[in-house]
């Protein structure tokens, strides 16, 4: 079982080392050489409709599972405890399937919070003008 280095960067550096998973939490992204050994950057966004971190103060975890349908590979793994699980593989019409209801989830995500991302902003509009009010930044 192939097992992944975890390092916390601010910054995603120039070269990504294989067998290394790079996390940049100031900017929401995981990025590491495909498991497969074919060489390409897998970059996983974090967010609520995208992928999550686990840091378990030892090992760090991605769900959901990495299937990278856009290379000429087409793998598809687990990284769970820092350790790549393989998952099965994705036919062209599954993969269409996947797409489809990834998109759909991301639609139900955003629609579902339309009303409290205005009261957010609201809420971050009156802040901003109680501290200019004030002289604070």
């Amino acid at each position: 079982m192939k097992t992944l280095v975890h390092r916390f960067v601010e910054k995603i550096p120039d070269q990504i080392e294989e067998g290394v998973i790079y996390v940049s939490i100031p900017f929401e992204t995981v990025i590491h050489r495909c498991c497969c050994g074919c060489g390409s950057e897998v970059i996983t966004p974090l967010s609520p409709t995208d992928w999550s971190l686990t840091f378990n103060g030892e090992s760090i975890s991605l769900e959901p599972s990495v299937g990278n349908w856009s290379f000429e590979c087409k793998s598809h793994y687990w990284i769970t405890e820092n350790k790549v699980i393989w998952s099965t593989r994705w036919n062209s019409k599954r993969i269409e399937e996947g797409r489809k209801e990834d998109f759909e989830a991301k639609v139900r995500y955003f629609e579902k919070n339309k009303s409290t991302s205005s009261n957010i902003q609201k809420e971050d509009s009156k802040t901003t003008k109680w501290k200019n009010l004030f002289g604070k930044k």
